[in-house]
Parts: C-alpha cells; sequence; structure tokens
C-alpha cells in the first residue's frame, strides 16, 4: 500500500507539472495493484493524490486487471463508479487474459481496454492471434470503449493495428522503458 501511494502521488504530481510546463494537455495512466484496489480506502487515497498535486480528476487514468475485478464483481464495480464519479478515467489491463463475461463487462464503468501483448505479439503473423485481436476491437468500439493495444514493437503489429482499427497503442516501436 504504501509504494502504491507513493506511485499514485508522484505520478499525479508529474502530471500536473507537465500541465503547469506548459506541456500538451496528456491523461496520466497509473496501475494499481490487486492489494491496493481491494484496500478500502482507495478512492479517498486518489481523491487525496488529486488534491495535493492539484492534477484534475479528468487527468488522470486508474488501471485496473481484469482478473481483479472478477474476484469480487460488486465492490469492485461500486468503487469504480466512485472513481468515475469523481472524474477519473478507468482501464480494463491485459484484456482478454482473465475471467470476465460480457455480461459483466458491461457493468464496467470503463473507458479503455487494453489489449494483452501476448496477442499483439503474434497478430500481424497468426491468424488466430489477429482475430482475438480484431475481436477485442470490434466489440471496445461496439461498446463505444477506446481500445489501447499493449507490446507494440515492430512496425508490422503497428500496420495491422491500424487496418484493424486500433485507436491507440503502446510498446518499444515508440519509446524505450525509461526510469
Amino acid at each position: 500500500i504504501p509504494i502504491g501511494d507513493w506511485v499514485l502521488q508522484t505520478a499525479c504530481r508529474q502530471a500536473q507539472a507537465w500541465r503547469d510546463a506548459g506541456l500538451p494537455p496528456l491523461t496520466m495512466s497509473v496501475n494499481v495493484s490487486p492489494r491496493q484496489f481491494e484496500e478500502t480506502r482507495l478512492v479517498e487515497r486518489v481523491a487525496g493524490a488529486l488534491r495535493a498535486s492539484s492534477l484534475p480528476a479528468c487527468a488522470l487514468e486508474i488501471e485496473v486487471t481484469e482478473g481483479l475485478i472478477m474476484r469480487d464483481l460488486d465492490q469492485a464495480v461500486g468503487k469504480m463508479a466512485e472513481l468515475k464519479a469523481m472524474g477519473v478515467a478507468l482501464s480494463i489491463d491485459d484484456f482478454g487474459t482473465g475471467y470476465s463475461s460480457l455480461s459483466a463487462l458491461q457493468q464496467f464503468p470503463i473507458g479503455t481496454l487494453k489489449i494483452d501483448q501476448s496477442f499483439v505479439r503474434n497478430a500481424a503473423t497468426d491468424p488466430d492471434d489477429a482475430t482475438i485481436v480484431r475481436t477485442i476491437i470490434e466489440m471496445g468500439r461496439s461498446l463505444r470503449l477506446h481500445v489501447l493495444a499493449e507490446g507494440i514493437e515492430t512496425e508490422e503489429q503497428r500496420q495491422f493495428l491500424l487496418q484493424s482499427g486500433c485507436q491507440f497503442g503502446q510498446g518499444r516501436l515508440f519509446g524505450e522503458p525509461m526510469t
């Protein structure tokens, strides 16, 4: 919990520092650990980090994994609804690798699905992975969600995703991990 709090607070302060420096607006995404998400004061901690940094809630996105949400669906949906009501964006990380059903997906107050890199890795060359990726993209579009592909490392992957209608991407093709 203390490390998660530090990450959240540091990310919010940095995002606000970039805004204060006149950089173009951005959304700061922060992965939340299962332990942090299940902690009863998560919403208060997020609100506190936003207040302390003066970062508007709309500039923060909380990422949770599909498996984490499915541990206690009712509690997760309630907590996510509180965050969304504050103006914080939500995304499901590693989508396609967990256990969610389509009916559960409709309950999540999310704005983004992140396609797991395990599907992206071979999507341009493996027909099965390509089908899964295209299905997730189309499903996300039909549910009026943003779809982001993780782990894009080659131009071939990028082209496949663009042609498939993927709206956003992240990975080494765009920049190496930094400290």
